[in-house]
């Protein structure tokens, strides 16, 4: 399971034809714009209908609705999203043809492999570092490529490629592995929390999985120091912490979060580094920030640079972002789906100082709700009202009994003095939205699925 899979590399130096089945997915679409920027004739797929595919067909990528033979024009290599089953009629047009059929982890491999990578790794958090420090890089005229599973909020995508600089920011994936495949000259690693039992069956195989990616970095390893999930990664020879402790490597000090903002200072051995202004709230993404600010410095970049690069920061889709406000309701939706995650972003709601913050959490997958539903107990202590919803499937088949019930009675188990409600379906739970919200209220929905177009509606109401 840690081992490397590079069965088949790829020459990416000679533009060819690329076809991309499950184009639409925030990762696929990373790849696509990089093959595309690269020189590359990129064409693909997706089962429906996403706003991101707009972006690619305005950069002359061609996309295709559904999946059919059709679609399949002899290229010269075809990869997939790793959410596509046996049977897509796409891949076995390929299979058919003898044209390669790469794994989302191989071309990854042939990419991460043109330029000097830094890989951003992570159960939680990955996203968010990969994003602030590319911002970062550019802003210090660095001008890197990079490729993340998540939209800049500055140019719309999680991708650019940039021949004339060696710098490469990326965000590994852990939850098949194929960070693993990944040629890392840097890493940082955000956090090691039990997640993609799935795959891995238990978490000493997904701490094996780290700690392999960690030796297998070429480089220093920029590791989140505090966490007792982290801790036995500590005595490898690459790594340099960051975090709140005072053995921390880069130290945060002086965190004071508001609204939609944070200041902060960081300390290196010692060393005042300088003072941070982040335009995003939330200590999880102040300690984001740092572990880029760590990475920056040891590049050698200018701390006037780094400073003006976190300023620069304008979010990522879908992490804390701001919706709108409506009636003296403002609506946020943020991406968490792990328990920690939630946390981080219920304390970041608290900061903001709203009269109640009604927290709308939809778990994601039935397995992650299975192994999971427990460890939600204690994540919605900030919430002032708590409704948890049905499961987003993501793809996966139901497991009978496992179903958002699982996760209200874990948090009300722990939440006796305040309201938790399950509502598994999306029209009461517009109902119940449309009684519960009044004017000052902070509508939080959480979750990787669908429910982040609940605002849109309720907005609209």
């Amino acid at each position: 399971m840690i081992g490397s899979r590079r069965e088949l590399r790829i020459d990416l130096d000679t533009p060819v034809s690329v076809h991309i089945v499950g184009i639409g997915g925030a990762g696929m679409r990373s790849i696509a714009n990089v093959l595309a920027d690269m020189g590359h004739d990129v064409s693909g797929s997706d089962l429906k209908y996403s706003s991101g595919l707009d972006q690619l067909e305005s950069k002359g990528i061609k996309v295709t609705i559904g999946h059919s033979k059709l679609n399949f024009e002899n290229p010269k290599f075809l990869t997939k999203s790793t959410a596509i089953p046996e049977g897509n009629p796409e891949v076995d047009a390929a299979l058919e043809a003898g044209v390669p059929v790469l794994t989302r982890a191989q071309i990854m491999a042939a990419i991460t492999a043109k330029k000097t990578a830094i890989v951003v790794a992570g159960t939680h958090g990955k996203t968010t570092t990969s994003s602030i420090l590319s911002v970062l890089l550019s802003s210090a005229d660095t001008e890197p490529s990079f490729l993340i599973g998540g939209d800049l909020n500055e140019i719309g995508c999680g991708a650019l490629w940039n021949n004339d600089s060696d710098l490469l920011v990326v965000e590994g994936d852990e939850s098949d592995g194929s960070f693993l495949d990944l040629d890392s000259d840097v890493s940082i690693i955000t956090s090691v929390e039990s997640d993609h039992l799935a795959y891995y069956k238990d978490d000493s195989k997904l701490k094996q999985a780290f700690r392999a990616f960690a030796t297998r970095t070429k480089g220093p390893v920029y590791l989140y120091g505090d966490s007792p999930e982290t801790q036995y990664l500590k005595d490898l020879p690459n790594i340099r912490t960051y975090g709140e402790a005072l053995d921390s490597k880069y130290q945060i000090r002086n965190y004071q979060g508001k609204r939609f903002a944070s200041t902060f200072e960081i300390v290196s051995e010692g060393r005042a580094i300088g003072a941070f202004h982040l335009a995003s709230p939330g200590y999880h993404n102040a300690l984001n920030a740092t572990a880029a600010v760590a990475v920056a410095v040891d590049l050698g970049l200018s701390i006037e640079n780094i400073q003006k690069g976190i300023s620069q920061f304008a979010g990522v889709a879908r992490r804390f972002q701001y919706r709108g406000e409506n009636n003296g309701i403002s609506f946020i939706d943020d991406y968490a789906h792990l328990p920690t995650e939630v946390e981080s972003a219920l304390a970041a709601a608290k900061e903001g100082e709203w009269n109640r913050v009604v927290a709308v959490f939809q778990p994601h997958r039935f397995t992650r709700t299975h192994d999971l539903a427990n460890a939600f107990s204690e994540s919605f202590q900030d919430a002032d009202e708590v409704i948890i919803t049905g499961v987003y499937s993501a793809g996966e088949k139901p497991i009978p009994g496992v179903t958002g019930k699982l996760v209200a009675d874990a948090v009300a188990s722990k939440r006796t003095d305040k309201n938790v409600r399950y509502c598994e379906h999306r029209e009461d739970l517009i109902t119940l939205l449309q009684e519960l919200l009044v004017e000052g209220d902070l509508c939080l929905t959480l979750g990787a699925g669908d429910l982040t177009n609940i605002a849109d509606q309720l907005m609209e109401s």
